[in-house]
């Protein structure tokens, strides 16, 4: 397969892998009506390493992922400040920051900052999971090959077009072109994917003395079908010999379901009832239509004028591409958050069929309280003046608003200076070790420090954020504790600054010991 090269790809290649791990921190000041686990997150924090903090917790459970990046268009000013090990790197980048039209080299600097993200959200998407990007002109045609790359040819799944304006004024351009369209590129990961599908209308039905929508339809085969036999009408007794598009015996079913229409003259042909059936979807077309832009902004002003906020995506516009993507608990994740759209997309959807979905917002700037987190909270209380009832009551709901702790690395633990919380280590050892993720908080369950069972092996840590504690012999796996955890019948691994046995003890007891770090408790006065 073609790959894409590009200026520092050989030093952003792994660089996702170097990216330190960070803990989420809640401001509950900031969150509204925050519920204790599995809640609406608003993260404020550099996104890459705000994905690589959300990995020990969503790692292969997001189920649908929407970007929209820097379009990457020469007057956006934007920044790349990813911090990659290369002093070489590093000089580049420094001479044009941030990037702008100038930049003769501003599609390297964007496929730089947009490789580790991409190879992150593949991580953190589910094997069923589908992730859609928003690109204009300017970069479509590096994201498809790099999305190839990344994500895999085969997982191609669609390029979806918009138009996000149909009339223009002002003096037209030299060549009498106008670019008024936007892609949207999706990807599945590993399982295919497909969309939910559209209702057919209803404008060529017709409504009985029920209630009901029907119509009626040929049943002559069309094509070569070599299906003749005559039908009978029950009624009178009237045949109609005809290559019918159903087999004999599914016709006489169809008679007794009273599915049939005869005619009332004997030289037309008999025909099928058909009623409307809502769950009965069409495909959609990969042009999704036109959805007005500059009015979307228009309206977003209109019923948020405290927030100064230029062409978000039309909720209208997210709202379906979620409503054609997600199930009714789906996890979304949106790491260009913006304004928000997707937030009050997902909620939009919630109330319209009654699910659960959940919503993960990612925004790096400094607005990520004031217009970000603000918007979802409006929309959430209700916004008054909006078009709709719907809008101004509110459409219910509640986030928590975080930030992004210091990283977890182990010159901090040795020192003391910087000891995650519990559940923060516990969740970050757990992704590390064993590649899994765990929603909710992840506390000790018992006194040996039991936190977490996948199948048929048990995850222990013991640990407190005190550095004292941890210098103690209380930090240290005993033989005891060895015990009670083998008589449970289940292999476990367990995590402790220090074990007072041999490898192979533990190893016949079914338990696999990891030291966190190793320098841990030998570094306490009277260590073991």
């Amino acid at each position: 397969m073609p790959t894409l090269e590009f200026k520092g790809k050989q030093y952003v290649y792994a660089h996702h892998l170097t990216v330190p791990y960070r803990p989420l921190v809640p401001d509950a000041g900031k969150s509204l009506h925050p519920a204790e686990a599995d809640d609406n997150l608003i993260l404020h924090g550099d996104n890459l390493h705000a994905l690589k903090a959300l990995l020990p917790r969503y790692a292969g459970k997001i189920k649908c992922i929407y970007i929209d990046p820097p379009y990457n268009t020469g007057n956006e000013g934007w920044i790349y400040n990813d911090n990659v090990n290369s002093p070489l790197m590093r000089q580049w980048l420094a001479n044009h920051s941030p990037v702008d039209g100038d930049d003769l080299e501003r599609h390297d600097k964007w496929l730089c900052m947009m490789w580790p993200r991409l190879h992150l959200l593949r991580e953190l998407l589910a094997d069923d999971g589908v992730i859609f990007v928003s690109i204009d002109d300017n970069e479509q045609h590096h994201l498809r090959m790099i999305m190839d790359e990344i994500f895999g040819e085969g997982n191609f799944v669609a390029c979806l077009t918009w138009v996000k304006k149909e009339k223009t004024s002002g003096v037209p351009p030299k060549n009498k072109s106008i670019p008024n369209k936007e892609y949207i590129l999706v990807y599945n990961k590993q399982q295919d994917f497909s969309f939910n599908g559209v209702p057919g209308s209803k404008s060529s039905y017709r409504q009985d003395e029920k209630g009901n929508y029907y119509r009626t339809m040929p049943i002559q085969a069309t094509g070569q079908q070599d299906s003749y036999f005559s039908i009978v009408n029950p009624q009178n007794g009237n045949s109609h010999y005809g290559n019918w598009a159903f087999s004999e015996e599914r016709i006489k079913t169809m008679i007794k379901e009273n599915k049939i229409v005869f005619p009332k003259e004997e030289h037309q042909k008999p025909t099928q009832l058909v009623y409307y059936d809502e769950n009965k979807k069409s495909p959609i077309f990969h042009h999704l239509g036109h959805y007005d832009s500059e009015e979307q902004t228009k309206k977003f002003k209109r019923e948020h004028p405290v927030i100064n906020f230029d062409f978000p995506k039309p909720v209208s516009l997210l709202e379906f591409i979620l409503g054609q993507s997600t199930a009714a608990n789906a996890i979304i994740l949106d790491s260009f958050a913006g304004s928000g759209t997707t937030a009050q997309a997902v909620l939009a959807l919630n109330k319209e069929d009654g699910g659960n979905r959940k919503f993960i917002l990612v925004e790096c700037e400094d607005y990520a309280d004031t217009i970000t987190a603000e918007r979802v909270r409006r929309v959430i209380n209700g916004v008054p003046g909006a078009r709709g009832k719907v809008l101004q009551e509110g459409l219910g709901g509640s986030f928590t608003y975080c930030t992004l702790g210091n990283p977890i690395d182990v010159e901090g633990m040795l020192t003391g200076e910087s000891l995650p919380e519990y559940a923060q280590l516990a969740a970050y050892l757990l992704h590390t070790a064993s590649g899994l993720s765990a929603s909710g908080g992840l506390d000790p369950q018992n006194d040996d420090g039991l936190f977490y069972r996948n199948g048929d092996t048990d995850y222990y840590l013991l640990y407190r954020p005190e550095i004292h504690w941890l210098r103690s012999n209380e930090a240290v796996l005993t033989e005891q504790q060895a015990r009670r955890i083998h008589a449970i019948g289940r292999k476990a691994r367990v995590f402790a600054a220090d074990k007072y046995m041999s490898q192979r003890f533990l190893t016949d007891m079914g338990i696999t010991f990891c030291q966190i770090p190793y320098e841990l408790h030998r570094n306490g006065s009277g260590g073991v």
